[in-house]
């Protein structure tokens, strides 16, 4: 019987301490990455392939590095050089794609499988705080206090983005200061907290905010409890408070009733959160150098970890995956709209011995966005062939975009890396978002 997976913790420092990683079974340090100083948010694990950490800029400089590492390799295996000191990295379930915040409020874009820069867009008036993404939606909070939220397949498609009215879906305004960090939860439903000492619950589907939770300290980080409707806040009191959503309660605006209890072990101001999938471990680090592993169900701490003697920034739990995998090959240079070479990124090969890596195309992107328009409000009727239209008439342009929906879903699920197609496919699938989005509206006038 093979022996179950190793699963590790991480954990980085502002400081140039590495990234440490402890065998959450037996408790010994498995690795330390160097070298690494990282900011809050700034460090992920690509689909547990591979680690990237962007690095904070040194003090006299205002560039920065986004460092890539194998997990049984303790030096950096790439160092990337983004155009602007890069605050925030978050990677979508699949590996896919790698989305970076940056200092001066930009947010990049990359496709992990090419190393291609597919987008970069002006974001916030402020630095990027924390990233997060729902489905094909992503949130950004900032530090101008603002949270916006984008659809990816409006801003990978250079049409819609010409005919929409803003280039965002939402701009949350609700918190007085900079905003610390964003989880997104199954429905739809995002929680936020903010130097405001609060925590706002928000609906991604209906775009307003359900509540908001005040707290007795500042909050930096915040982790989902993937079994319930509960929510861990990391305090700068050294606490971390175990908080009930209630999306539920009808009433609006401020409620600090919420919080059920505090876990406190930490001896200052507790910076970053991680939890496990099935919500029963909870990973705590602290400006106290220290990192906790907290067990859920009876809230006591099960391992203690020493960093260094400079502060946690980011904690993780991983299940690294071994895979065969040849040497990454160096960076390539990509251009933005203008023309001018202004950053790079990390290129990850494809395996050796056709090792099937999931989530190293566009396609899988591509095609759940697909059945997402197809299932929109139930509005799958628009590709049914002989569906009266709006005036009576047979819905020949309904047929149509069947046929191109059938064609481009074949296209991407038999040929998928067949990348060069991308343009193509994300034209297609923003037209049949525009006639959507006629059609309801067209209807709605009709009906009243």
């Amino acid at each position: 019987m093979s022996p179950p997976p190793k699963k590790l913790v991480l954990a980085a420092s502002s400081a140039d301490a590495g990234v440490a990683a402890w065998d959450l079974r037996t408790g010994a340090e498995d690795i330390r990455l160097r070298p690494c100083a990282s900011r809050p948010h700034a460090l992920v694990s690509v689909a547990d392939r591979f680690l990237a950490a962007a690095q904070a800029p040194p003090p006299a400089g205002n560039s920065g590095t986004v460092h890539f590492y194998h997990w049984d390799k303790p030096q950096v295996a790439i160092k990337s050089f983004p155009a602007e000191p890069i605050q925030v990295l978050f990677a979508d379930p699949e590996g896919s794609y790698l989305i970076g915040g940056g200092g001066k409020g930009n947010i990049f874009l990359w496709e992990v499988a090419s190393g291609e820069l597919l987008h970069t867009w002006h974001a916030h008036y402020r630095a990027v705080r924390c990233l997060a993404l729902y489905d094909y939606l992503l949130v950004s909070g900032s530090e101008d206090g603002s949270i916006r939220v984008w659809d990816l397949i409006t801003l990978l498609d250079e049409q819609s983005r010409l005919e929409a009215n803003t280039s965002y879906l939402y701009n949350f305004s609700q918190h007085a200061l900079p905003v610390t960090d964003i989880a997104c939860f199954l429905g739809g439903i995002a929680v936020s907290s903010s130097e405001d000492r609060t925590c706002k619950i928000w609906s991604l589907s209906e775009g307003r905010m359900l509540r908001s939770v005040s707290f007795p300290s500042i909050i930096d980080s915040v982790a989902l409890d993937p079994r319930s409707h509960i929510f861990y806040a990391a305090g700068r009191d050294g606490k971390i408070y175990v908080t009930a959503m209630g999306v539920d309660v009808s009433s609006h605006g401020n409620d600090d009733s919420s919080i059920l209890g505090a876990l406190d072990d930490h001896s200052k101001a507790v910076t970053s959160l991680a939890a496990s999938s099935d919500g029963l471990l909870l990973v705590s680090g602290s400006e106290d150098g220290n990192v906790r592993v907290w067990d859920t169900r009876s809230q006591q701490v099960t391992r203690k970890f020493k960093h260094s003697q400079g502060p946690v920034t980011n904690v993780l739990i991983v299940t690294p995956k071994r895979i065969n995998l040849p040497p990454l090959q160096p960076l390539r240079k990509v251009r933005s709209s203008n023309g001018e070479a202004e950053a790079r990124a990390v290129i990850l090969p494809r395996p050796e011995n056709n090792i099937p890596i999931p989530g190293n195309s566009s396609s899988i992107f591509l095609e759940r966005c697909l059945d997402a328009l197809q299932k929109h409000d139930g509005s799958s009727r628009l590709f049914e062939p002989g569906v009266s239209s709006l005036y009576g008439a047979p819905n020949q342009q309904g047929s149509e975009w069947r046929s191109r929906y059938l064609e481009l879903q074949d296209l991407f699920v038999h040929e998928q890396w067949k990348f060069v197609f991308l343009d193509h496919v994300l034209k297609s699938v923003g037209e049949m978002r525009k006639f959507q989005w006629k059609a309801t509206k067209r209807l709605n006038i009709e009906t009243g």
